[in-house]
């Protein structure tokens, strides 16, 4: 690899001198275009990128991965680098470079050439994938804290740890594949995008990394459940080997032990819905045994066909000759173990010496960006949220900022039907509550305890004290691991 990385910084800086970045591309695309390519088509970027700039040129080469004139780009350093080959007079790519966007312009990932439906290409065992949508996801999950050393688990071509070093500049970073075709390129990932120091190690799971600890551990796993999946994966970018969702129950059981005190671990899973067990008990028995603090959100849910046609089509075999006998494949897999469904969603532990907060749920509509930003105080809540008693009646909360009161009722009504406080940022979350709820909602700043001002809700509604303060004690609990109120 050192030989290759004076040539990749050379191409960097033209990368960087061109404005070969997200925000560049994009402008230059359009909305159009550049709908048209998030699907897979390229004709329109084509069109759009007709003109002959440096810009241009660079984009049909590593993005849309057509021939270039020779002439139009450095072709020394773009073959001593490895990233493209020269067939008479034009320059083809050898792999497909693309631009990372996070705060700012991050840097750049170098993947395998994309294999686009219809093409009659075959997606390889080793392949190595790019950007997606599931690596977009877990950049804007992953906390927004400074970190000395972290671990990007199963790296692929180094999206995650490119962002995090951009993040964290100084930090000692670890970088494990089982694909060893995947830290070649994520070595390339990092030369091409100027992060320094970056240890690779082949190997599965945490096995590469026994011994050792760190303040984050991240992974966009192959958490695809396939039935060619158990020992013999087809695809190891998506498929571990083991079976069903066992590869992302045992990084949730295993990788705590790999932690500092107050790290986080933070991936994307897919798990099961087996008929007859709620899934949250399946991956809730997960966080317990993590013995973290865990947030397990539910994002999306798939029957087996639909699943079973994802990731056909993912691996470009829709249409092809063994199309029918692998879609069949899967879903008698699903039936011989009673899947009703499979869900897709993010998990973070935080590893802390007392009493864990662990929430299961599903959300599925749109929440604020970048979660991460965020995440540490969810995470307080529900922590915040099990130990809570108004018992002690100096105790103080605040109601959470961002919290608005929608009253609903018949027009010119005296008193409601319903109280809603609604969020109107982070994760968007709306309850209906009743007028003790809404009461404290109104004067709850974090400087006067429960007490006092349950007493005064109390003789404003008419309501015996002790009936207010049941309530108060019965529903606030939630309403904190909610984020509604906070603690301060």
């Amino acid at each position: 690899m050192s030989d290759l990385r004076a040539p990749l910084e050379r191409v960097r800086a033209v990368l960087d001198e061109a404005g070969y970045t997200v925000d560049g591309v994009r402008e230059l695309l359009g909305p159009v275009a550049g709908g048209a390519l998030a699907r897979d088509e390229i004709v329109p970027a084509l069109r759009a990128t007709r003109g002959g700039s440096l810009l241009e040129v660079l984009t049909r080469l590593f993005w849309l991965q057509v021939p270039v004139e020779a002439d139009a780009v450095p072709v020394d350093d773009l073959v001593r680098a490895g990233l493209a080959e020269v067939s008479v007079d034009e320059v083809r790519p050898l792999l497909h470079v693309e631009p990372l966007e996070g705060d700012g312009h991050v840097g750049y990932a170098v993947s395998d050439l994309k294999v686009r439906p219809g093409s009659g290409g075959v997606v390889p065992s080793d392949h190595v994938v790019g950007v997606g949508g599931a690596s977009g996801s877990l950049a804007r999950l992953i906390v927004h804290r400074p970190v000395d050393n972290f671990l990007d688990l199963g790296t692929g071509c180094g999206v995650q740890a490119v962002h995090l070093a951009h993040r964290n500049p100084a930090a000692r970073i670890t970088a494990t594949d089982v694909n060893p075709r995947a830290l070649r390129l994520a070595a390339m990932s990092f030369a091409l995008s100027g992060v320094d120091g970056a240890e690779l190690r082949e190997g599965s799971l945490l096995e590469p990394v026994r011994g050792r600890r760190f303040d984050l551990i991240v992974s966009n796993p192959p958490f695809v459940v396939a039935p060619s999946g158990e020992g013999d994966p087809r695809f190891t970018y998506r498929e571990s080997g083991l079976p069903d969702d066992e590869f992302c129950r045992r990084i949730v059981t295993e990788a705590p032990h790999f932690l500092n005190d107050g790290g986080h671990v933070q991936l994307l899973a897919n798990w099961l819905h087996v008929d007859r067990t709620p899934w949250e008990e399946r991956v809730g028995a997960w966080a317990e045994e993590s013995g973290c603090d865990a947030w397990i959100v539910q994002r999306d849910v798939q029957d087996p066909a639909e699943y079973a046609e994802l990731w056909l089509r993912d691996s470009c075999e829709a249409g092809t000759p063994e199309y029918r006998a692998r879609y069949e494949a899967w879903l008698a897999h699903f039936e011989r173990r009673n899947v009703t469904g499979i869900g897709f969603g993010w998990i973070t532990l935080r590893r802390t010496g007392g009493r864990p907060g662990v929430r299961v749920e599903e959300l599925r509509h749109a929440v604020e960006q970048p979660v991460g930003a965020y995440v540490d105080h969810v995470l307080d809540g529900l922590v915040a949220a099990t130990e809570f008693s108004t018992g002690c009646g100096r105790r103080v909360l605040r109601a959470a900022p961002g919290i608005v009161q929608e009253q609903i009722g018949a027009p010119g009504a005296e008193d409601p039907e319903r109280i809603v406080l609604r969020q109107t940022g982070r994760l968007g979350r709306a309850v209906g509550v009743g007028t003790v709820e809404a009461g404290l909602a109104g004067v709850c700043d974090g400087t006067l305890p429960l007490e006092p001002l349950l007493d005064a809700i109390a003789q404003l509604t008419g309501m015996p004290p002790e009936q207010v303060r049941e309530h108060a004690a019965a529903v606030l609990p939630e309403l904190i691991a909610d984020g509604f109120f906070e603690v301060p």
